[in-house]
Parts: structure tokens; sequence; C-alpha cells
């Protein structure tokens, strides 16, 4: 039976969701797209990113979830309004009784490229490889999958160390 696993990206303005499939070794893409927060009022558009990330959730019905956590920005009203659409993300995950994961921007990097200072264009390639996505895939999607790619690897790891 798959594991399906939803990454997510957060971002005040246009939040990235990526579902896999997990069976084995193998993933495979099962839906992925963005949820839109129009400009508007701040509370407004966290309400947004929470029901659009509930639905997705509703869904598919993940067995995990996992979000990038958010890295330190200089303009500290960006970081606040981040930290904010991040947490509707985690709240709609943690209201559905989702397993819960966290990963630093680098760690997904690394884990996809092999560098933690890979480019969006270096990790996005890798997510159309590992997925064979060929079509359309918005950036803040893309994101997403490599998030849910780099739980499916560490979740195997963490698998693999504790059976040894």
């Amino acid at each position: 039976m798959a594991l399906v696993i939803l990454g997510i990206d957060p971002g005040s303005n246009v939040t990235g969701y990526g579902i896999v499939a997990m069976e084995g070794r193998r993933l495979q893409a099962v839906d992925y797209g963005v949820v839109r927060a129009p400009r508007m009022q701040l509370g407004k558009r966290i309400g947004t990113i929470f029901h659009g990330v509930a639905e997705v959730v509703a869904r598919h019905t993940p067995d995990e979830v996992a979000v990038e956590r958010a890295f330190v920005h200089a303009n500290a009203a960006t970081a606040i309004a981040l930290g904010q659409a991040r947490g509707a993300a985690l709240a709609a995950a943690v209201e559905a009784d989702r397993v819960l994961a966290e990963y630093a921007p680098k760690s997904v990097k690394l884990a996809l490229v092999g560098s933690g200072k890979a480019d969006k264009g270096q990790v996005s390639h890798m997510v159309r490889h590992l997925l064979r996505i060929t079509g359309p895939l918005p950036e803040d999607a893309s994101d997403a999958l490599a998030v849910a790619i780099c739980h499916a690897h560490s979740r195997g790891m963490a698998n693999r160390i504790a059976r040894a």
C-alpha cells in the first residue's frame, strides 16, 4: 500500500502543494498546484491559505505532511507574513491529525540535488526527473514536491537505520 505524502511550500501570496505516493522506493506524483491568496487584508489571505490547504488534505487524505521551514528574511514584515502563512498551512495539517515533518530549505536542496546551495532551476529539474513530470509545473508546486520527496527520502533512511 502506498504512503501518501503532502509537501507544502508556504508563501503569503502563493502556497505550493505537492502530493506524492511512495511505494517501496518508487515515488509517483499524484497532484500538485498552488493556493493563491489574492492581494487583500492579511487575515483574509491567511484564511484563504488555511482553507486551500485543508481542502487539499481533505481531497487526498495524505498519511504525512512535510512543510518547508521559513528561512530568516532580511525584511521583518515579510518574515512575519511568511510565518503567518506557514502557520495557516501547519494548522490545516494538524487539524486533520496528520503526521507532520519540517525541513529547512537547504536540507530539501541537499536531498534532491546534493547541494544545499542549489538554485530553483536545479531543484525543479530533479523534481521533474524523479517524478517523470513533462508538463507545466509552477515553481511553488515544484518546491512543494521537492519537500515531499525530501521527506520520503528522509523517512526511508530513518526506517533503514531503525531496522539496522
